[in-house]
């Protein structure tokens, strides 16, 4: 399979959490062929397609944002500390190539960190924190240095998406760029079929890797009467995961349906009878309780919102090289869109 142009665009914009501008125009602008577009002061994107009876609303929403570093401090030699937003493994900084963002634009640098020459014996066995590592952009000092970059300037891994055989894609922001793109393909596929019987509203929501604001603020804009959070969970055909702990979703296994204490459970029998119905692959993920996605927020919101969340496998979680299997990614879009066209105008998710 070759890359779908929007997802392709979405991959390359850098968006880390509360920056989310840049592939938010990307999605809004690919929306606005087949939906009614808004935004609002968070910066979440929201594209809705009319329903064609009075059917329940139904928000697909998949968070845009990125996680990402901040500058924190330039020093007197013009290197760059800085903080992470979002989860990472420090280990996976060192040496990358980074792209700054600043206010005319972005510039290159790269993460250094004291070489292991010259490290003392013991100081090699020690894992890399974050403060021991910095950006350099090739500044002279901190002058040169100041103007081009300020202290809260954001940056992300830079590399384009690598295309690998098998129909597997790696790239940075998988995480969670493909729960935005296929938030809009299903909202594409209702409106290209005519409608579901209620309104679909896509959502791409922003600041989830750092607070859930983005669906928190949207779910409750919204008031949907049902909603499907689209995010990804670990592949389990890599090395060193263990099936027992999370199930077993390997790539090309389709689409994953979660199932759980706070997801509704009428939610997740209509996904699961969807996907048999159309014959769309599928595995089931379960949890115990917080399902680390946007469902924590949006099921809370106003009375409650019956929550379904459907996932993607994906290797390599909060990484430059997160990759996926791309018929995967399509499973979920074609699962999401059936849910919707099947939704019934009488439709009740009560316990």
């Amino acid at each position: 399979m070759t890359t779908p142009p929007l997802l392709q665009r979405l991959l390359t914009a850098p968006g880390p959490s509360g920056y989310e501008t840049a592939p938010a125009l990307v999605w809004r602008e690919a929306a606005s062929a087949f939906a009614e577009v808004t935004s609002d002061t968070l910066g979440s994107s929201v594209a809705r397609v009319k329903g064609t009876s009075d059917g329940p609303l139904l928000a697909i929403i998949g968070h845009i944002d990125e996680i990402g570093l901040v500058v924190t401090h330039i020093d007197d030699s013009g290197f760059l500390y800085f903080a992470g937003i979002g989860g990472w493994d420090p280990q996976i900084l060192v040496g990358q190539r980074v792209e700054v963002i600043t206010r005319e634009g972005s510039i290159a640098g790269v993460i250094g960190k004291k070489p292991i020459h010259l490290l003392k014996e013991e100081d090699r066995k020690q894992v890399a924190k974050i403060k021991d590592l910095h950006i350099d952009i090739g500044a002279n000092d901190s002058d040169d240095a100041g103007a081009l970059v300020r202290v809260g300037d954001v940056a992300v891994i830079s590399g384009e998406p690598v295309a690998l055989p098998n129909g597997r894609l790696a790239s940075r922001s998988m995480d969670n760029r493909l729960g935005a793109y296929i938030a809009c393909e299903a909202a594409r596929l209702v409106a290209q079929a005519g409608g579901a019987p209620g309104d679909v509203a896509a959502v791409a929501a922003v600041q989830e890797e750092i607070t859930f604001g983005g669906s928190q603020t949207s779910a409750y804009s919204l008031d949907p009467a049902v909603a499907i959070i689209v995010d990804v969970t670990h592949a389990t055909d890599a090395p060193g995961i263990d099936v027992k702990e999370i199930g077993k979703h390997e790539f090309g296994s389709g689409a994953v349906i979660d199932r759980g204490s706070t997801i509704n459970p009428m939610v997740f029998e209509m996904l699961h009878a969807a996907a048999e119905a159309e014959g769309i692959a599928f595995t089931v993920e379960a949890h115990a309780g917080r399902t680390g996605t946007d469902a924590d927020a949006v099921h809370l919101s106003r009375g409650g919102v019956p929550t379904g969340v459907v996932s993607i496998p994906l290797r390599y979680m909060h990484s430059p090289v997160e990759m996926v299997q791309l018929s995967d990614v399509e499973a979920c879009a074609k699962l999401i869109a059936a849910f919707a066209m099947r939704l019934p105008c009488d439709v009740s998710f009560e316990r």
